[in-house]
């Protein structure tokens, strides 16, 4: 079975020029022109880098601190065959926390070259335990500022499984301080670690949450990072989330089809009383817990936890980078820049 979804990333302050250089290094995929340029880790398949040319600040600079095994997480990684925790047999096994996607090296198919007007390049990866191979394609605009990843996941078993896929653009200090705002067409919602076996009750709503009972805005970031984690449906044809630092005069921003990635997820981190990390996620779940509790749970306000790829079934969602890129703009133009 394959599944192929689609989502776009823009930053977006300066005025977009031409095609200035390209190319491909070991364990890394560049891609540049004159307004970005992106960097692409082939170690954990991660998005370490987005960023303007007359602005070298890059909002994904986040890494992970931990001594796991395999590749860091940094900047947007992907959660794939789960998101959160395996189960305790699952761990014995070697299956780490987020699945293996963001913990095997990628391999690079096509090292970036011209197509359409488009500068494209393509990466894949085996993930042995959870029997899926995942392939990548990324594609820069030749004349503005955005980047669009296509990622096809293919059950290379005899037998079905489900599986769970959350993008996880993680942004960092310096982007990210306290004025740092974050905002999204976020929905009902709820905290994700709350007790089981009902976290959703009561519901929150975007940008609220709740910490000991009382409401907080998760818009900003300050010195306490709970709640940790909220889960929100999309009640749109698109979701998006857009994070910006006013004095920085910088903003960056994702946009994909809420079909695809039903679900928004807020992270939220902080360290030594600091805005240490925050995750602009978006995938599949937003129950972060191992495949037994997600199938004892099914749905959460009638959304689906997980999905299931047959073997041998073929479900193809294709979607239009200039559909997904010019949806993006419109939502860009029309959002309050700083609204509370």
């Amino acid at each position: 079975m394959i599944l192929r979804r689609q989502l776009v990333a823009t930053l977006s302050v300066l005025p977009i020029l031409t095609w200035a250089q390209v190319k491909a290094e070991d364990r890394v995929i560049r891609l540049q022109n004159q307004a970005a340029q992106i960097v692409v880790n082939t170690a954990g398949g991660a998005i370490a880098d987005f960023h303007l040319m007359e602005q070298q600040l890059n909002p994904l600079s986040w890494q992970e601190t931990s001594n796991a095994p395999g590749p860091r997480w940094m900047g947007h990684f992907l959660c794939l065959d789960r998101w959160g925790p395996p189960s305790e047999a699952e761990q014995h096994n070697g299956m780490p926390f987020h699945g293996e996607a963001s913990r095997v090296e990628w391999q690079v198919l096509h090292e970036p070259e011209l197509r359409e007007g488009q500068m494209v390049a393509e990466m894949a990866a085996t993930l042995p335990l959870a029997g899926l191979r995942v392939k990548r394609q990324i594609q820069v605009s030749q004349k503005d500022a955005f980047f669009t990843v296509r990622e096809e996941v293919t059950n290379t078993q005899k037998l079905g499984r489900i599986f769970n896929m959350v993008q996880h653009p993680t942004i960092a200090p310096p982007f990210l301080d306290e004025s740092t705002f974050v905002d999204a067409n976020g929905r009902k919602g709820f905290m994700a670690y709350r007790p089981l076996p009902n976290p959703e009750e009561p519901a929150v709503y975007w940008p609220q949450a709740f910490k000991d009972g009382m409401s907080v805005n998760v818009r900003h970031l300050t010195n306490d990072h709970d709640p940790n984690v909220v889960s929100y449906t999309l009640d749109d044809e698109y979701g998006w989330v857009t994070a910006s630092n006013p004095g920085k005069g910088l903003m960056i921003g994702y946009i994909w089809k809420a079909k695809d990635y039903p679900w928004l997820i807020d992270w939220r981190d902080v360290q030594n009383g600091k805005p240490a990390a925050r995750g602009l996620e978006f995938g599949t779940t937003g129950l972060p817990h191992p495949d037994p509790v997600l199938v004892s749970k099914g749905k959460i306000f009638g959304r689906q936890l997980f999905e299931h790829l047959d073997a041998g079934q073929r479900r193809f969602l294709a979607q239009d980078s200039q559909e997904l890129s010019g949806s993006l703009e419109h939502h860009l133009r029309e959002r309050p820049a700083c609204s509370t």
